[in-house]
């Protein structure tokens, strides 16, 4: 298995001359009026039009984004997402333009309950627990192939179902994991609660550890940063560095835009 790193919280991973992306992006228009445009870069995958299925952990457009999707699939190919959002439009307004984008794109979309798995070639992908920040559905996906097992959590909170998961699919030989430790206060999420809505640096170190992940590889930070809309926290690798200090624990991996990682 090989990953490589997309940008913000996007990844490509590949195995037997097969692909499969998660949360891949090449931007976020629908958000721009709040948190801007991208920070970082966000790149295509290597061969546009190859990949055997697509994941999203949730419909926010950072990382849903139905165009790169569309582009991303080979012929018959999928997205896998979680369940459709139902309320008022300001209950759902978090994941409304996601939706909108994804049925004018033609995105054939399969919709996934928490612990179901399919399998897409040499892949197979399990729709995991997830918590989002701000209620909106969320799942983490657990990828596996050629023997080797990743977990990609979107921009989740902590939560309570890692020993679960842990216990039903580790050890894992990487974690993804968000680190940005986001602070928040959207329009549609009022009043701002003044606690992270995605995992800081700590909790991700403590994620990492309750899951048996042999590195933790931090996704989702620097992208984003617009006081007080979306504020990522501080010294972020820092103080992954600092909370994953001793041995036999999870090993910190940071990659580059582009940068991949052989299993």
């Amino acid at each position: 298995m090989r990953v490589r790193r997309l940008g913000w919280a996007g990844i490509e991973v590949e195995s037997q001359g097969e692909s499969v992306v998660v949360d891949h992006v090449l931007g976020w228009k629908s958000i721009e009026p709040y948190v801007g445009p991208p920070l970082t870069p966000l790149l295509e995958i290597e061969k546009p039009g190859s990949s055997l299925a697509a994941f999203v952990t949730h419909l926010h457009t950072d990382h849903t984004d139905a165009q790169t999707i569309a582009s991303d699939l080979t012929d018959g190919a999928s997205l896998h997402r979680p369940a459709v959002m139902e309320g008022e439009p300001l209950e759902t307004g978090g994941v409304a333009a996601a939706e909108v984008e994804l049925a004018e794109a033609g995105v054939d979309q399969v919709l996934m309950d928490e612990w179901q798995t399919i399998e897409a070639g040499p892949f197979t992908a399990t729709a995991v627990p997830a918590v989002d920040g701000f209620g909106d559905p969320q799942i983490s996906w657990v990828i596996e192939a050629d023997g080797k097992r990743i977990i990609h959590t979107g921009d989740t909170i902590f939560h309570g179902s890692w020993w679960l998961i842990q216990m039903r699919f580790g050890p894992f030989d990487a974690a993804f994991l968000p680190v940005n430790g986001a602070l928040t206060s959207f329009p549609h999420r009022q009043p701002p609660s003044g606690i992270d809505a995605s995992l800081n640096p700590e909790q991700a170190a403590a994620a990492a550890r309750i899951l048996g992940a042999q590195r933790l590889v931090p996704i989702h930070y620097d992208g984003i940063h617009e006081p007080t809309v979306y504020e990522q926290t501080e010294d972020i690798i820092g103080r992954l560095q600092n909370s994953l200090d001793g041995e036999g624990g999870p090993r910190l991996v940071v990659m580059a835009e582009g940068e991949t990682l052989d299993l």
